[in-house]
């Protein structure tokens, strides 16, 4: 990693420290994420422009309401109301331990939920911990525990069979027992998040957190899931808001390879089955269509103009997304990744 792509990361997150987790357009803030993200793809001289721009949608901080502890922080687990209290008590977690403890501590409990605000919370995180694999830094550390804050607040779990049994199926055989839910039954009240729940009322759900085997070489385990849920983007992604699911079913699973270097064994193939669980739940609530079968051809542009049409896109998703495809393909090269990244461009309307 070039620790001089980051040069400007610290000054972005500093004009961000005052934006909370939520946009005044109802989005989640991806301020920080997008801006780590312009920094992996080697433009450092665009991330400070665009978080000017950005920022000025962000919303404050809530009020405080009560002191969250090791004795009572379950209480607190999905209270979109104690937001700010999840931010006291991860800063103060962070004066107490290394990051990297705090961060594999934090990812074994908080794994169940990785679905949180569709995944926003682990990829908000995964961020934060390449950030401070490149260099440790006082605002660095600040975002891991603001981070940390918006995965615990938001935090859903899905419908898991218990217990679960050890899959045996690769990522691509398992996808294909992936159930579909009926459109009767899909429930959409204006965020992906309302039709995530409606999967509590669709049993054939529950077992697929099982198929997958996730006792192979944890970095593989993500390109290949990565990979699959690429395909599962172009199958799919058909405006603007199938679009932004589908990224996110990509994107969520590629944050978690960034913070694998820094988990332990057990916690990082207990969070691997989560991040495959969470994806195969925003295809079973918003997709129609099953993997194709026929070659992905690749896009006619290279690496850096894929890089520089993002950026003069503008938009958080499609920074985001290009710099996942682009980071899975440099280690497991396939043309999904590329034709993905390509297609997004168009999705989504620019900034």
């Amino acid at each position: 990693m070039d620790r001089s792509n980051y040069t400007h990361l610290d000054e972005a997150f500093d004009m961000l420290t005052d934006c909370g987790p939520d946009m005044k357009n109802g989005f989640t803030n991806h301020g920080p994420m997008a801006a780590e993200a312009l920094c992996a793809l080697g433009r450092a001289d665009a991330v400070l422009d665009w978080v000017e721009n950005y920022r000025r949608g962000g919303l404050p901080w809530a009020p405080s309401r009560q002191t969250i502890d090791q004795n009572n922080w379950r209480e607190a687990l999905a209270r979109e109301d104690r937001i700010s209290d999840w931010r006291a008590f991860f800063h103060a977690e962070m004066q107490g331990a290394t990051w990297q403890e705090v961060l594999n501590r934090w990812a074994g409990q908080l794994a169940p939920g990785i679905c949180a605000a569709a995944a926003h919370g682990v990829i908000r995180v995964g961020h934060a911990a390449r950030a401070l694999g490149a260099e440790e830094t006082a605002l660095r550390r600040a975002e891991l525990a603001d981070a940390l804050a918006s995965w615990a607040y938001a935090y859903q779990e899905l419908p898991t069979q218990t217990p679960i049994s050890p899959g045996t199926l690769t990522p691509h055989q398992a996808f294909g027992r992936v159930p579909l839910m009926p459109p009767e039954q899909r429930r959409f009240s204006g965020t992906i998040v309302s039709s995530l729940y409606a999967l509590n009322d669709f049993p054939a759900f529950a077992p697929v957190i099982g198929l997958i085997d996730v006792r192979g070489e944890p970095q593989r385990l993500v390109g290949q899931m990565t990979e699959v849920f690429a395909r599962v983007y172009l199958e799919n992604a058909k405006d603007v808001l199938t679009s932004i699911v589908f990224i996110h079913g990509v994107t969520g699973i590629d944050a978690l390879g960034n913070m694998l270097p820094y988990l332990d064994d057990a916690t990082a193939r207990t969070a691997l089955g989560y991040a495959w669980q969470a994806s195969c739940g925003l295809y079973a609530a918003f997709g129609t269509h099953p993997l194709g079968g026929s070659e992905i051809e690749a896009p006619r542009e290279n690496d850096e103009t894929l890089v520089e049409m993002a950026v003069g896109h503008g938009d958080e998703h499609v920074i985001k997304f290009t710099e996942a495809c682009l980071h899975q393909h440099s280690l497991n090269p396939s043309p999904a990744y590329l034709a993905a990244a390509r297609h997004v461009i168009d999705a989504l309307p620019r900034s």
